[in-house]
């Protein structure tokens, strides 16, 4: 037997001895405590120890059900479902007598955000908000989780201190990724351990267990909310007010434990400098438990805490401290790093091991952080006094939905807002009844709302760990302005409540009407469309503006709607009709007849339109986050179906079934020549293809359209340069993420919906399009001053003057449509979504001679 086969061998027995070693319960368990043996361990319920396999998500709620069923001092609730229906659960942990009184503990916590709310501060229980595995493939806070919850329902020591401490534990807080993660590494196990990187088991499937079934980060989604996991997370943060959350997650795994703070000069400027000290002293009882167990860690030299959509920065806005850790992954159940083989209860030890720490720092800072609170509270009505700014109001004229969404994303986190009752026109912009709405500034959560509201383009750091900037009304493309105390108190304005609705349109006329028509300026125009689509009714695009005979004026890129082919009865199309309207918002009119002012309802500037049959392109080196933000679009907003396409069916399947193809940000090398020429061929045929990105610059690789991309400019002539600086030069130039002034014609079929030219484009890349000679096929581009809020190099906001931003290119019959910006960004860039939408329903009308 060679010595490399005995070497093996004896790594293999050494990893199983020690697997088995360190899954035992007392491997977790912290030293001096006794705990009650009529509270079921994890293994009595699982049938497994904690680190032997990963939990699945049923497992979990199994066993937080038993916790509640065992232990007068846990309580079981389910706060709402995922996408997939699975039950987001929350554990709340105290003593038996705090249990009876948790609505009382609610209402004195809400006197911590009231500075004139009396709170006897040396009593009032402090909450934590323990929270695991937003990303589903960091795995090891999932089943940290479990033993936390058995640590806090069976330790007779924790009984005292669980009456001045409630414990929120959000056991798996992405439910359907933890789902996805687990199946696949427990399907990949071997009862042999295999710690190699190459093995399948460390390696998964496209798209990956980190994100939630629309594949979207959850973990940037506490601002925005614009998922189901995220509102009931959220909603029950404005509940409880927590004094901590905690924030476990997973990094590389040639990596150690991190624990914030994190860099110093990245905390967001409304996050006050005591959040900080506070974070840095919490951070103490970390390194001092991490000490006693021999983990190494390290803390305030990575990450930040800038970008208030993320679980461990949204508190910091709010009188909470924030805690992010991150723990080395081993992804599966051993794998090797260069500190020797990672095993996942090591992780799951660690991550256990900071939620005790945690505990104990909250133990013993519970009057500070308590007093903290109130603090936070009493300088933001100091601050509002002193702001010349009273309220922002922000709205559309043209469209309801935009309008409607902002207010609602508001409304999510604890803030009032009022509807505007009456027309008003501020400094020269008029704000529409019903379609516009104020925020006063004069509440709790002014950080909050100043956050959303503000504009920000100069920062104490050049490198951001996320975006730079989140301006909402820029990213609903709306106007919005602050407001003086003297126009607040002019306003005549209704509060609306945080079930607010989208007003339902209607159907304006009688049956049987000549034909119909809507504006395409409501946002929810496109769903209208395609419901009367797919009942077969004949549907047409004006590209010229048309006025009816009942005085009706109606812009370019208005629809036309009427029976055509479809064997309807006057009052089942009626009907149709009133459905569509009522549920997108869109008003329809009845035309009386065809001899219409500016164009006759049968002109030929009025095009038929096909229905779209849509195919996205997945796997691969296709990103999935981008490829699910277009399918979330077009599912759960629009109600339009996509064909999910695996790139690697590509040879086989048969393209002529699609109308519309989407390609969004990725690497398509895969596809090959052969795959190029047959997009090729597709788009010759009349196919509208829409990609997005470095898709772009394969297409142009493949002669698939034509776009050029300026070169990187390198004007730098040093000869030697500190070593020190690279990481901060270069990180310095990376656009993670900010909003710029973008060019619309209004009259491209690209543009419609959409009143004036100006508005603003999301962008996280160095990627400049040059503009096509031919003038027409640049419906967008970026102003001559881009920079509308957020961070960009000064190399790079000068290489944007002027680019291209859309780009349409004629082949054959058919149009491929370039995006250099992301369009659906994370679901709440609303603002841009028709951009999208355009291409998908008027690309097939484009004239071919204003794009080749």
């Amino acid at each position: 037997m060679n010595r490399k086969l005995l070497s093996f061998i004896a790594v293999t027995l050494l990893l199983i001895s020690q697997a088995k070693a360190q899954n035992e319960l007392n491997y977790y368990l912290p030293e001096g405590y006794t705990y009650d043996s009529t509270i079921p361990t994890p293994k009595d319920i699982l049938g497994f120890e904690v680190g032997d396999w990963h939990a699945s998500h049923d497992q979990v709620v199994s066993y937080m059900k038993a916790m509640a069923e065992a232990s007068d001092r846990v309580s079981f609730e389910v706060i709402g479902r995922t996408y997939e229906l699975r039950p987001q659960t929350i554990l709340t942990i105290t003593s038996p007598r705090n249990h009876g009184r948790l609505e009382e503990i609610k209402e004195e916590r809400k006197k911590l955000r009231d500075p004139s709310g009396q709170v006897d501060l040396d009593n009032i229980p402090l909450v934590i908000w323990a929270g695991y595995s937003v990303h589903g493939n960091e795995p090891s806070a999932v089943n940290a989780a479990l033993l936390a919850a058995y640590h806090f329902a069976a330790a007779n020591e924790v009984a005292d201190d669980l009456e001045n401490i409630v414990i929120l534990l959000d056991p798996a807080m992405n439910p359907d990724g933890v789902n996805r993660f687990a199946s696949w590494v427990n399907t990949h196990k071997s009862y042999t351990l295999n710690s190699d990187p190459n093995s399948r088991e460390f390696n998964e499937a496209w798209p990956r267990g980190r994100t939630n079934h629309y594949w979207f980060d959850l973990n940037r989604d506490w601002l925005p909310v614009q998922h189901p996991e995220s509102r009931n997370r959220v909603s029950k943060f404005q509940e409880w007010l927590p004094n901590i959350q905690l924030d476990h997650h997973e990094m590389g795994t040639n990596s150690t434990f991190f624990f914030q703070p994190g860099i110093p000069a990245r905390n967001h400027p409304l996050t006050p400098k005591k959040n900080f000290t506070l974070t840095e002293k919490i951070g103490q009882y970390h390194a001092r438990f991490l000490d006693k167990i021999g983990s190494l860690y390290y803390t305030q030299e990575s990450f930040d805490d800038f970008y208030y959509g993320k679980g461990s920065t949204y508190p910091d806005v709010q009188g909470s401290i924030g805690i992010l850790f991150e723990q080395a992954s081993s992804r599966g159940h051993v794998q090797e790093s260069i500190y020797g083989p990672l095993t996942f209860a090591f992780t799951i030890r660690n991550q256990f091991t900071t939620t005790l720490s945690s505990f104990e720092a909250a133990k013993e800072m519970r009057v500070e952080l308590n007093t903290y609170m109130k603090e936070f509270y009493t300088q933001v009505k100091s601050e509002y006094d002193e702001d010349s700014n009273k309220a922002y109001i922000f709205g559309a004229q043209e469209d309801g939905g935009r309008t409607f969404h902002l207010a609602d994303m508001i409304l999510q986190h604890d803030v009032e807002v009022f509807s505007l009752q009456e027309d008003i026109t501020v400094n020269g912009v008029e704000f529409k009844k019903e379609k516009a709405y104020i925020v006063p500034l004069n509440q709790p959560q002014y950080r909050l709302i100043k956050s959303v509201f503000e504009t920000r383009t100069t920062f104490e750091d050049s490198l951001f760990y996320d975006v730079s900037a989140w301006t909402m009304p820029m990213a609903f493309n709306l106007d919005y302005m602050a407001l003086s105390s003297r126009i607040l108190n002019l306003a005549s304005v209704e509060q609306v409540s945080k079930d607010l609705s989208l007003k339902e349109g209607q159907v304006i006329g009688e049956s049987g009407a000549y034909s119909y028509i809507f504006a395409w300026g409501e946002y929810y125009a496109p769903k209208a469309l395609y419901s009367l689509m797919d009942k077969g009714y004949l549907t047409r695009v004006a590209h010229e503006e048309i006025t009816t005979p009942e005085g009706v004026k109606m812009p370019r890129g208005s629809i036309l709607i009427s029976k055509g082919q479809a064997k309807s009865s006057d009052e089942e199309f009626f009907e149709d009709l009133q459905k569509a309207a009522k549920s997108s918002g869109v008003d329809i009119y009845a035309v009386s007849t065809g001899y219409t002012k500016g164009v006759n309802i049968g002109s030929p500037s009025i095009d038929v339109l096909e229905i779209p049959k849509i195919a996205v392109f997945v796997e691969g080196g296709v990103s999935s986050a981008e490829a699910g933000e277009t399918w979330h679009l077009l599912d759960q907003r629009f109600g339009i179906p996509a064909t999910l396409l695996p790139l690697d069916r590509m040879s086989s399947v048969d393209l002529s079934r699609y109308n519309v193809i989407v390609m969004s940000n990725g690497n398509y090398n895969s596809l090959g020549k052969s795959g190029a020429e047959k997009l090729k061929d597709w788009v010759n045929a009349g196919g509208t293809l829409i990609a997005r990105g470095y898709a772009l610059q394969w297409l142009d690789n493949n002669g698939v359209g034509s776009f050029k991309f300026k070169s990187p400019k390198n004007d730098d002539e040093e000869v030697q340069k500190s070593y020190a600086d690279y990481s901060r030069e270069t990180g310095a130039k990376v656009t993670g993420g900010a909003i710029f002034h973008v060019k619309l014609d209004t009259t491209h079929p690209l543009g419609y919906g959409y009143t004036r030219p100006e508005m603003y484009s999301f962008r996280n890349s160095n990627l400049f399009m040059e503009p096509s000679e031919n003038a027409y096929a640049n419906p967008l581009i970026y102003s001559s001053s881009p920079l509308a809020s957020g961070y960009v190099h000064p190399t790079n906001l000068e290489e944007m003057k002027d680019t291209g931003a859309i780009r349409v290119a004629a082949q054959g019959r058919g149009k491929v449509i370039g995006f250099v910006d992301n369009p659906n960004f994370r679901a709440f860039w609303f603002g841009t979504n028709k951009l999208f939408l355009n291409a998908v329903f008027f690309g097939q009308t484009i004239n071919s001679g204003t794009a080749r």
